[in-house]
């Protein structure tokens, strides 16, 4: 079979534009980015007096290297939605060029499932990722700036928490002393980078309203404190014009198609292990005017990606959820179960059988938010009718359907099974959203809450550090933010090697920080890095491009 980037580069794709006149989006409103791609202004979602169309989230379950397969199950649906004569769209984050040299690879779906031009998408694609990494440094440089003239601003060098950005995996730059030199470099101070897509603008240009909302957000983000203990603010450096100057085209989300033409905004990238992980909302708003279903995702497991687009996403932004899919597949569950590399590939009903705890934890962790799910199995051809049906019995004991998904090698014809049940469950009109604590609790009752509900957690341990910055932060005035839980994707607990379902733990909280302009508290569970660094061998080792323009190596 062909590879990911094979199939994309030959794809049929249309003009753009033409994308464009189907959704009935007016040319002046498309910014063109060459053929293939366009901002769209946001005037599009504020001037619609349409009805929103029906949201979809596409969630998973606890990841594992065997393959889980969410963002083409996502592009699948979206197509086979199509085929049955829905209006549909499907919306996704932008990769990061972290991962996408790393570990992970390309980030756009995968064999006849996913969204062109890939290489674009998964690259450099309309600069927003470099837009948001250069106003995290232009803060950051502004900061320095302040306390080496003066600093009228009473700010302690040694209490500023605004760290600098770029986009790569690059651990020596975890940990840096800056201002060494002549007098003249600055003051003397240790410093670091967080990976760009974990910078706090990333996650206000994705939950941002209008550019009007954005700038507020960015206004109120704590860069530092003075030293008589007092929060400074980047509105309080002057900092936020030049900034949404830096984000006036990257806040426009960003239209593409999937292979099958099927529209697609591709725009925003927050993780979902340190931030809430879910692509903007005003690409899901401006989706959900111009379409009749719109399919969307939440990164990692339900417990992070989903429970976040719960909490955060679909409260701020009003959201009403009317179904979810849960991926999952055989080769992951039996890698649940303690079956190694290697052993995927063969039938192992008692490895199978552990290991569909974890699926059933995610279940019953969508059920808590009462929005209906249904299970698509990402079916591989090592797959077998046995294991399948064990899946689907256990899923239908727990009142859950299930749907095959063969997408990755067929396109939507691969999931139209999974398009009719989702189809039932949106007109069956089960879904009452509810968002799973009230925002008036306590910080340290809601980050129970969540560590209870959605991993199974026995407790919660606070270290004396993060109970001193809870109590801070209610002072301050942040208790009624939502929590966004910095916790590892390997393992519904605080440790990636406890896989399948653990039972018995408890999380451990070793630090408490805010992301005040976001809009939301950010316990720290366990040892969550924000600046990854590259594997032994780095996905970009066996990356390149030819003399007549084929890439290779990039999925």
């Amino acid at each position: 079979m062909k590879t990911d980037v094979q199939i994309a580069q030959n794809a049929n794709k249309k003009h753009i534009l033409e994308i464009a006149k189907e959704l009935n989006i007016d040319e002046k409103d498309v910014v063109l980015y060459g053929n293939d791609k366009a901002k769209i202004d946001l005037s599009v979602l504020e001037e619609s007096t349409n009805e929103n169309g029906k949201l979809i989230l596409v969630t998973a379950i606890t990841p594992t290297p065997a393959g889980e397969g969410k963002t083409t199950t996502n592009v699948g649906l979206s197509m086979a939605l199509n085929k049955l004569g829905k209006k549909a769209f499907t919306t996704l984050r932008e990769p990061s060029l972290g991962p996408c040299f790393g570990i992970k690879g390309g980030a756009a779906g995968g064999g006849y499932s996913q969204v062109v031009p890939m290489d674009d998408i998964n690259l450099h694609f309309t600069g927003d990722i470099h837009a948001v990494s250069t106003a995290n440094n232009l803060l950051a440089a502004l900061i320095d700036n302040h306390i080496h003239r003066s600093n009228p601003l009473n700010i302690d060098p040694r209490r500023i928490v605004w760290r600098r950005a770029m986009d790569m995996n690059d651990r020596v730059l975890r940990d840096i002393t800056i201002g060494l030199g002549k007098r003249g470099n600055g003051v003397v101070r240790q410093d670091g980078f967080d990976i760009a897509v974990a910078s706090e603008i990333m996650a206000i240009l994705c939950l941002a309203d209008n550019m009007e909302d954005l700038k507020v957000r960015l206004g109120k983000m704590i860069i530092a404190y003075t030293f008589d203990n007092k929060p400074v603010t980047a509105k309080d450096l002057g900092a936020v014009g030049s900034m949404a100057l830096l984000l006036k085209d990257a806040i426009k989300p960003n239209l593409v198609q999937t292979v099958e033409n099927t529209p697609a905004i591709v725009h925003g990238g927050p993780f979902a292990n340190i931030a809430h992980g879910c692509n903007s909302v005003v690409a899901t708003k401006m989706a959900l005017k111009l379409a009749d279903y719109v399919v969307t995702e939440a990164g990692f497991g339900a417990d992070l990606g989903a429970e976040k687009f719960f909490n955060i996403k679909s409260r701020y932004a009003e959201l009403k959820p009317n179904a979810v899919v849960i991926v999952a597949t055989a080769r992951a569950l039996k890698r649940h179960g303690g079956a190694k590399k290697g052993e995927y590939e063969f039938e192992n009903m008692h490895a199978l059988e552990i290991g569909f705890e974890n699926l059933e934890k995610h279940i019953e962790n969508v059920k808590k938010f009462n929005v209906p799910a249904v299970v698509a199995i990402n079916k591989f051809p090592t797959d077998t009718d046995k294991e399948l049906k064990y899946i689907e019995g256990r899923c239908n004991e727990l009142g859950v359907e299930v749907a095959l998904s063969e997408v990755w090698g067929k396109g939507s014809e691969g999931g139209l099974d999974l398009a009719k049940k989702v189809i039932e469950l949106v007109e069956s009109d089960q879904a009452d959203f509810s968002p799973l604590y009230d925002l008036d609790l306590p910080l340290i009752e809601k980050i129970e809450i969540i560590c209870k509900e959605m991993y199974g957690a026995d407790g919660v341990e606070f270290s004396s550090l993060a109970l001193k910055n809870i109590k801070k932060y209610e002072e301050d005035g942040y208790r009624e933010l939502p929590i966004c839980m910095a916790k590892t994707q390997s393992s519904l607990s605080d440790d990636p090697t406890k896989i399948g379902r653990p039972r018995g733990f408890k999380i451990s909280i070793s630090d408490v920080k805010i992301s005040a302009g976001a809009g939301f508290v950010i316990p720290m569970a366990g040892n969550v890095m924000r600046m990854p660094g590259l594997p032994s061998v780095p996905a970009a080792m066996k990356m390149d491009i030819k003399k007549n323009g084929e890439i290779v190596g990039l999925f």
